[in-house]
């Protein structure tokens, strides 16, 4: 297991993170049931299994199972013994939580109400990265700045990050808190995977020029890249995709992807999974990835991801094969640019 810092700060977390998205026992409704309610027990064994294989990060959210997954989250660190020092903790802040106007967003009132129950749920003093789940369009960027510097200077929070944000609105959070002295966005939780590469156009360049950790969410495009799914493959009765087909993915490309997955998977005797996850691993880019798992199997699997190498020649053909079709202004700036990438200039004499 290789750590890397988080995003510019000191701390380094692990390349897996594991996600407790699937945690939550005792929750059977709504998308939760489809996504998955490991209780107590089953989350003790996969938490323990991951930590014993050099696992440091977790991440999880209010919203999952609506506290939930936070609650057993906490619970199994205490059963496990694991000393708070030793685990990086994420949780989120933003989705429904109530039924009342105030039970969700950005705003200054929800993430203050928020924090303590999340801080509570999870039996902890303090939260490593407390992240905004999501884009909210009503509250003014810099009151939620201010919230989370707060949050910081407290220390019920020891760094901050972003979800599902665009990169405009990424840079100008961190021109607000550059200029007004704020703690800033260390961190972007957004969706990756070889199958859906659109972050590549905007948010890449951003977070790679000021220094943002990526961590990538349903970097198996929620179970299509399993090897569960598409041509050469029987559909398997329960699987997640079956019931809650998320994230959206254009099924055409994918189904390339997954062929070329197959063919590299024979070669290393491992699963389309495991490929799909180690060419993730291999970007620059990414800080981290993160698995959900409902199994100690699934979860094994997903791990070993870090110990398959690539080939130069494997990554082009998958680059290759998943690669983004052209897009203005990307095809303008790429023909317009050429002349200017970092090499010696010289003039010619008349």
């Amino acid at each position: 297991m290789k750590y890397n810092q988080l995003g510019r700060t000191g701390l380094f977390v692990s390349e897996i993170c594991l996600g407790a998205m699937t945690f939550g026992g005792g929750v059977d409704a709504g998308i939760w049931k489809a996504i998955g309610s490991i209780g107590q027990d089953g989350v003790d064994k996969i938490i323990g299994h991951a930590l014993a294989a050099g696992v440091n990060f977790i991440d999880t959210a209010d919203v999952y199972s609506f506290g939930q997954s936070e609650r057993v989250v906490g619970q199994s660190l205490k059963n496990l013994g694991v000393a708070r020092k030793d685990v990086v903790v994420a949780t989120k802040v933003y989705g429904e939580m109530g039924p009342g106007p105030n039970d969700r967003g950005a705003s200054r009132g929800h993430i203050m109400d928020s924090v303590r129950g999340s801080l509570e749920r999870l039996q902890t003093d303090y939260i490593d990265l407390y992240q905004i789940h999501g884009n909210d369009s009503v509250t003014p960027i810099d009151e939620t700045l201010r919230a989370l510097d707060d949050l910081t200077s407290q220390g019920l929070v020891r760094y901050i990050g972003v979800s599902n944000w665009t990169a405009w609105k990424i840079a100008k959070s961190l021109g607000l808190s550059e200029a007004k002295g704020y703690a800033r966005f260390e961190t972007l939780q957004a969706y990756y995977s070889i199958a859906g590469r659109d972050l590549e156009r905007e948010l890449i360049p951003m977070l790679t020029e000021e220094k943002l950790g990526l961590m990538v969410w349903s970097p198996l495009a929620g179970g299509l890249l399993s090897g569960k799914f598409g041509p050469g493959a029987p559909t398997v009765e329960g699987a997640r995709r079956t019931t809650f087909d998320f994230p959206p993915v254009n099924t055409e490309r994918a189904w390339a992807c997954v062929a070329a997955m197959r063919e590299i998977g024979k070669i290393h005797g491992v699963s389309v999974a495991r490929v799909a996850l180690a060419w993730l691993l291999a970007k620059p880019h990414v800080m981290t990835v993160i698995i959900g798992a409902k199994t100690v199997e699934q979860l094994a699997d997903n791990l070993a991801a870090v110990d398959l190498t690539l080939s130069v020649d494997e990554i082009r053909k998958l680059d290759e094969v998943s690669i983004l079709p052209d897009e203005y202004p990307g095809w303008m700036l790429e023909r317009q640019g050429g002349t200017r990438l970092p090499k010696p200039f010289s003039a010619k004499k008349s």
